[in-house]
C-alpha cells in the first residue's frame, strides 16, 4: 500500500508565497509522473502541475510562471513552491503519484489534501 502526506498549507496574503510537499511512503517499487491537483468550493479538481520521473514539467495555464514543482527521488517527494499567490488560487491541494508497488501493482494514490487560503 502506497500512503501519501501532505503539508504546507495554510493562510497566506496576497502576493505571498507558499510550499507544498507531499512525500510518499509503503511498498513502493517506482514512481513514476508526481503531480499536484485542486479543488475550490463549486469546482471540478484541475490539474496544477505535473513532473515526469525523468523530469519533464507541465503546469495549468493559470499558474505558470508563478508556481514551480520539483521532485525529490531519494526521498519519494514532490514540492509545489508557490509564488504571487492570487486569491483565485485559494482551494484544497491535493497530490497524486502514479506508481507501481513492490508487488507491481500500478497504482495513483492521492493525498489527504492540504488547503490553501489567499486572503487579505
Amino acid at each position: 500500500q502506497v500512503r501519501l502526506v501532505e503539508s504546507g498549507g495554510g493562510l497566506v496574503q496576497p502576493g505571498g508565497s507558499l510550499r507544498l510537499s507531499c512525500a510518499a511512503s509503503g511498498s513502493i517499487f517506482s514512481i513514476y509522473t508526481m503531480g499536484w491537483y485542486r479543488q475550490a468550493p463549486g469546482n471540478q479538481r484541475e490539474l496544477v502541475a505535473a513532473v515526469t520521473s525523468g523530469g519533464s514539467t507541465n503546469y495549468a495555464d493559470s499558474v505558470k510562471g508563478r508556481f514551480t514543482i520539483s521532485r525529490d527521488n531519494a526521498k519519494n517527494t514532490v514540492y509545489l513552491q508557490m509564488n504571487s499567490l492570487e486569491p483565485e488560487d485559494t482551494a484544497v491541494y491535493y497530490c497524486n503519484v502514479d506508481c507501481l508497488t513492490s508487488r507491481l501493482v500500478r497504482t495513483q494514490p492521492w493525498g489527504q489534501g492540504t488547503l490553501v487560503t489567499v486572503s487579505s
